[in-house]
């Protein structure tokens, strides 16, 4: 049959994101955000796509698969590629979704990312969040900021991830990460372990469900630096999501608490580049100034939009003037900037604006 350590080579060598398998269609990539097929490669059936399922996975998840439980899991090809892969069911088949990881570590500086994200990744503790919906960058960014880390300060920092993505060597810190699954058993019981292991940063890969939620606040409030990940789409959303996990009668108490622990907000898109070169990553960024740390204590969210608008000086920055920056500059199409605005009446004001 197929051989998937060929097509992945190949997938990667077109510089693609993604590489799916679905009964009844060739093989399907995602290239600078487009989904199109491969030509090279026949349709599939299921017997297909079962056939790469073996290639790739070992007895425990074969068990998983076969008890038809969607299944995650990390694959290394021999070339020594990692990729992430989702192994799930539709109408009664398998299907297979992959991600293909990079082996190296992008910086700060190679992402295009702004100084306060150096300056979040520095701070000796708190909460920092990069939102934004899937395959917007958000594990890439993070990445970066550890390696930042990594290469600056001398920490022991736990990453938390399922599966893990980008492998960190050991630089001037000592990195441990820990895999859902093979590891530990979730998130929130590697967060309560990770409060005995002696950490000073601590990046959990998704904050899905109240515990991890409140364990990761309770790691930020007792002294560490915690990042992780939302799927939320800007810095109001986020905060907002966070309370509202939250039982009623504790709301005020976890805004005192997101109040004195939040360092920043990160919401980002990714945008095909007009030249056809590649992508690029739009960002809203709130720093959480003590202006801001009112506002989210007294319950006054709806006006951090405004904070991060006025707050250039502390490197804020609101994604609809980065992207109407980066449409009327020529780096995308306008069309495609507009898609990922939050709203349109504010980006083309800044869009027509003369300042830029």
């Amino acid at each position: 049959m197929f051989s998937i350590n060929a097509i992945l080579d190949q997938v990667r060598k077109m510089g693609c994101s993604d590489l799916h398998f679905t009964v009844g269609i060739p093989p399907i990539v995602r290239l600078n955000g487009s989904l199109r097929r491969m030509g090279s490669v026949g349709e599939m059936d299921d017997e297909g796509i079962i056939d790469i399922v073996n290639q790739m996975c070992n007895d425990t998840q074969k068990k998983s698969i076969y008890a038809h439980k969607d299944t995650d899991f990390s694959y290394m090809t021999p070339r020594g590629f990692r990729h992430r892969v989702n192994v799930y069911f539709q109408r009664g088949a398998h299907a297979i979704a992959i991600r293909l990881l990079r082996n190296d570590i992008p910086t700060l500086d190679d992402l295009l990312m702004p100084a306060v994200m150096a300056d979040f990744a520095m701070r000796p503790r708190g909460l920092i969040l990069v939102t934004g919906p899937t395959g917007s960058g958000k594990s890439t960014t993070l990445a970066g900021m550890i390696d930042f880390i990594n290469t600056n300060r001398s920490a022991h920092i736990i990453t938390v991830e399922d599966p893990i993505e980008y492998v960190h060597t050991h630089k001037h810190c000592m990195v441990n990460q820990r895999e859902v699954g093979d590891d530990v058993p979730s998130f929130a019981d590697a967060l309560r372990a990770a409060l005995r292991e002696d950490p000073d940063v601590i990046l959990v890969g998704e904050m899905r469900d109240f515990e991890t939620v409140s364990a990761a606040v309770t790691a930020a409030e007792t002294g560490h630096l915690v990042l992780s990940t939302l799927h939320t789409t800007s810095a109001a959303d986020t905060i907002n999501r966070i309370i509202d996990v939250y039982p009623e009668h504790q709301q005020v108490q976890i805004r005192t608490q997101l109040a004195n622990t939040l360092v920043g907000i990160v919401s980002q898109t990714l945008l095909p580049k007009k030249d056809g070169s590649g992508r690029i990553a739009c960002q809203e960024i709130l720093n959480c100034t003590d202006a801001v740390a009112a506002m989210v204590r007294e319950g006054k969210v709806h006006l951090i939009l405004s904070a991060i608008q006025t707050g250039k000086q502390y490197g804020m920055c609101c994604l609809d003037q980065e992207l109407a920056k980066l449409a009327k500059t020529g780096v995308v199409e306008e069309s495609a900037a507009v898609e990922k605005c939050q709203d349109k009446v504010e980006f083309y004001r800044y869009f027509n604006a003369s300042d830029f």
